[in-house]
């Protein structure tokens, strides 16, 4: 599915990524953890296209998606949740969805009727202004409109951030939800470990912009080493 090797990148003059070796399989939910400052929302930028890289490849499917251009990594298959989500808040439910269409045709950007299944309450609230949400009902319009795309791979980028605990469990139910009906393969880069242990199969930790640990997620409740080591201040 992604296959990420020697991938180096610089931001304002500082290596920041130094060799990640990485690899998701297709269908897993997997998490990249670590502490802030590590390069981990560097990584997502570098594979989705915002940012350049020095060297080293990135892989969807076989097909090298280094340095590409945002758009056409978009196209074949990679949708993007960013930290902080980014989405318009001037617009409205269905305009914000909409956008998420772009890269297909006009006559082809009708929502599609399971977004609303998964989250229904942005179809009770369609024409209402985003900005007018609450944090998780954001997060939650912000990974319908990645989804909206039909991608292959879904990278999110601390999506539990701001929001409260009740909801940061729903959209956790909604992930694992739509990984299994749809075969998304999910790439979560979290600080949250309740989430973590309750979606992904698998856990890479990641330290000094280097990819230094990974393991199955529930041999991390059997040996919390890994944990006390890169996440523990």
């Amino acid at each position: 599915m992604l296959k990420i090797t020697g991938l180096q990148a610089s931001l304002g003059g500082s290596l920041i990524l130094q060799g990640i070796d990485m690899e998701v399989q297709p269908g897993h939910i997997v998490a990249l953890m670590g502490r802030n400052g590590v390069g981990k929302t560097t990584l997502m930028r570098t594979v989705v296209g915002f940012v350049s890289p020095r060297s080293g490849q990135a892989l969807l499917d076989g097909k090298d998606v280094t340095g590409l251009p945002p758009h056409q990594i978009s196209q074949l298959g990679i949708s993007y949740v960013p930290q902080g989500r980014e989405i318009f808040q001037s617009f409205t439910v269905h305009e914000n969805l909409r956008l998420g269409m772009m890269k297909f045709k006009r006559k082809d950007r009708t929502i599609p009727a399971e977004i609303f299944d998964y989250f229904p309450i942005l179809h009770e609230r369609r024409n209402q202004k985003a900005g007018s949400f609450s944090g998780g009902e954001q997060q939650m319009l912000a990974i319908a409109r990645a989804l909206v795309s039909n991608p292959k791979i879904l990278l999110l980028d601390e999506p539990s951030e701001g929001i409260q605990p009740s909801i940061v469990e729903e959209i956790g139910r909604i992930l694992v939800k739509i990984n299994r009906e749809k075969g998304v393969t999910i790439l979560i880069v979290e600080q949250n470990l309740d989430l973590i242990m309750d979606i992904a199969k698998e856990c890479f930790f990641m330290e000094k912009g280097r990819i230094v640990a990974d393991t199955e997620t529930c041999r991390l409740r059997e040996d919390d080493s890994l944990i006390t080591q890169y996440l523990a201040l």
